[in-house]
């Protein structure tokens, strides 16, 4: 097998987030392919435990450990330099040097980066022998361009700027590799709108799910302590986008559904909740797990999953895992934009919390087509396979 450097932004594993599920997925694919070199970072003390997992999948593997905090603070060189401060974040002299040794010694004719930021480590001529791949996964300048909507004072200004540079930054990758990869179809054609690249360049290469790990399964242990109905998130809680999301479920969405239905229980589970977030116990039938062992039994015994994402880029895997269990999902246009037109539950997401309450009320109340279980996890299987969907990224390093 041929070499393959891989640079990876954040360790990926364990898959219990959205970002290190695709990397899993793409790291356990490419290396039944390549011989895999790759680089990473390890932001959570904890994941240290998972490096021999991850060293198993690679012929070499640099995984440096950092402080986000420190990080955060060396970010702000990139006020001074004019640049993206995710730059600076990710800019390690390190990982500099073990990519220029791979390269000497190992002389790699592919290249796959994993997240834009990583991109720093391959730009310029003595790179260009290789075929270069990027995963942006998301459009990330759109990300913080929607958090400037949402902010007041000096954030506004800082996500705004962010936005700004990380647009431009991403437009000189592009123009530079061989090929840039989205996690949905819409989400590579909000990229060929601004990028000022070949069109043909732009590929979509979407999300699948663990069709098998998430299965409908009653023998599961049921987590929930009352009969009542349970609506339930999942996701991880220290994640800007999830916090707003259950934020402004529990307190302006819920009490209108409750005032329908008053035994309905919310439940959060999640790694790493937000201060913010735990404060949302404190409200009446509102429960906050923190991190949990298995997602699965909250799923299969909750009586919905609901999305109420008003900032979100890409596939939500939340959204996929909890079809596959055959779980209605209750949502905002935001949370299943990068999914088919014909997926399950797109015909109930709404932004407005009466007509988004109403309509967790409807689903509640059992006014969903009969076969929505199964034809939610038809859909899963049908278009969100793994194996399948990393077929079509891999592919791009082996184009001629």
């Amino acid at each position: 097998m041929e070499p393959l450097l891989f640079l990876c932004h954040r360790l990926p594993y364990p898959p219990n987030k959205g970002d290190k599920i695709r990397s899993f997925h793409l790291l356990k694919h490419l290396s039944t392919r390549y011989r895999i070199y790759l680089g990473t970072f390890i932001d959570d003390p904890v994941d240290v435990q998972y490096v021999p997992t991850v060293a198993s999948y690679c012929e070499q593997l640099l995984a440096l450990t950092i402080s986000p905090r420190l990080r955060r603070v060396a970010s702000l060189r990139g006020l001074l330099s004019g640049e993206a401060l995710g730059l600076p974040y990710y800019r390690d002299a390190r990982m500099r040097e073990w990519v220029a040794q791979i390269w000497q010694q190992v002389q790699p004719r592919k290249v796959l980066v994993y997240s834009s930021t990583m991109a720093q480590y391959i730009e310029g001529a003595r790179y260009a022998t290789a075929r270069r791949v990027v995963d942006f996964v998301d459009v990330d300048s759109e990300k913080w361009r929607a958090y400037a909507a949402e902010q007041r004072g000096p954030m506004a200004w800082i996500y705004g700027r962010e936005a700004r540079l990380l647009r431009r930054y991403e437009q000189r990758i592009a123009a530079e590799v061989d090929a840039s990869v989205f996690v949905s179809a819409a989400e590579a054609q909000v990229f060929r709108d601004f990028a000022g690249v070949a069109p043909e360049t732009i590929h979509a290469a979407d999300n699948g799910v663990d069709s098998e790990y998430f299965a409908p399964d009653p023998t599961l242990p049921n987590p929930y302590p009352r009969a009542a109905p349970v609506v339930v998130f999942t996701g991880a809680m220290d994640y800007w986008a999830n916090v707003d999301a259950v934020s402004w479920f529990a307190r302006d969405i819920l009490p209108l559904v409750r005032a329908q239905m008053p035994t309905v229980e919310f439940w959060i589970v999640g790694a790493r909740p937000t201060p913010a977030v735990r404060q949302l116990a404190s409200l009446d039938q509102v429960s906050v797990t923190g991190s949990v062992a298995d997602i699965r039994p909250y799923l299969q015994h909750a009586a919905l999953a609901v999305a109420p994402l008003r900032i979100a880029r890409g596939v939500q895997n939340k959204v996929l895992e909890a079809l596959a269990m055959g779980k209605t999902v209750v949502g905002t246009p935001a949370a299943f934009e990068g999914l088919a037109l014909a997926t399950p539950c797109r015909e109930w997401a709404a932004d407005d919390p009466t007509v988004l309450a109403a309509r967790v009320v409807a689903a509640l109340r059992g006014d969903v087509p009969v076969d929505h279980a199964q034809s939610a996890r038809r859909y899963v299987l049908a278009q969100h396979h793994w194996t399948t969907n990393m077929q079509s990224l891999a592919a791009l390093l082996e184009a001629a």
